[in-house]
């Protein structure tokens, strides 16, 4: 894929994010790119802004500069582009984004050589409906999080899939993620590790009163659906841990398969187990480490 057009997404709240955004501006277009800055970060360096569609659509490149959020919202505003991205880590814990800011130009000259791979990470379609109809459609790259918010008792979550009974989740909420968003809210409620190179959606309950409540995966042809049962109040869903939504009781919650996909421009020169156990601090004996 020839590269032409660059487009930069990055937290414009934070000065060295936008300070780098610059640095990576004057590089590209000493290379003859074209350089497309979303909104907020354009703003700050007074340049032309685009909006996320236009972004996806006119971009070959997307490079996110912050932390996993940034990219997480990135994918999400131009998930109908198909367009790589490529997430340059400036937060926190950087699972997502992987490649460090001292490595960004390095893998960006690999990136326009050619020289990279993609992953596919699956994405979900989310939607509400309640008394008068459909209410709220989204997409989400790691999860859909129902939640009791600030009601102070359980919440009871009849869930149906495909159409047929699972169960009644009466449970401080429920995480409905897939394989790329097992190791962010799942996994610290006890949910599995599943790699991204798979397709299926992840159930996870969280702290449910019923203890034979477990996490259930099932397939990406699945359609699920979720009716908040609670009477004396409401709920709250999170996509992505960015986008909120306030539930009312009686309405049902839709996750399937979205055809929207993420391509993730991977590092060349770390796997994602490797990843694995660099972010989450796994160990061993001496013996296994000289071995990797």
């Amino acid at each position: 894929m020839g590269i032409s057009a660059i487009g930069v997404v990055g937290n414009a709240n934070k000065l060295h994010v936008v300070d780098s955004i610059a640095r990576l501006s004057e590089w590209a277009k000493a290379r003859g790119l074209e350089v497309l800055l979303e909104k907020e970060a354009a703003v700050k360096l007074g340049e032309r802004g685009y909006h996320g569609d236009e972004l996806g659509s006119r971009a070959d490149l997307v490079v996110t500069m912050g932390g996993d959020g940034t990219l997480l919202q990135a994918a999400r505003i131009m998930r109908r582009s198909n367009v790589p991205i490529l997430g340059v880590n400036m937060g926190t814990f950087g699972y997502l984004t992987v490649i460090n800011l001292n490595e960004m130009f390095d893998a960006l000259e690999g990136v326009l050589a050619g020289d990279y791979r993609t992953e596919s990470r699956m994405m979900l379609d989310v939607s509400v409906r309640d008394e008068r109809g459909e209410s709220f459609e989204g997409c989400v790259l790691n999860d859909v999080v129902i939640n009791r918010g600030n009601y102070s008792r359980l919440v009871d979550l009849e869930t149906h899939v495909d159409g047929q009974y699972l169960t009644t989740y009466r449970a401080d909420g429920l995480i409905i993620s897939t394989p790329t968003g097992s190791t962010a809210y799942s996994l610290s409620a006890g949910g599995p590790i599943v790699l991204p190179v798979l397709n299926m959606i992840l159930l996870n309950p969280i702290c449910p009163h019923t203890l034979t409540n477990r996490p259930v995966i099932l397939p990406e042809t699945a359609l699920l659906e979720v009716m908040l049962w609670t009477r004396e109040a409401g709920a709250i869903m999170s996509c992505d841990g960015q986008v909120t939504y306030n539930l009312k009781p009686g309405d049902v919650i839709g996750v399937r398969k979205s055809e929207c996909v993420t391509n993730l421009i991977v590092s060349p020169r770390r796997d994602y187990l490797q990843i694995l156990r660099s972010k989450l601090g796994w160990g061993g004996s001496p013996t296994a480490a000289s071995r990797t």
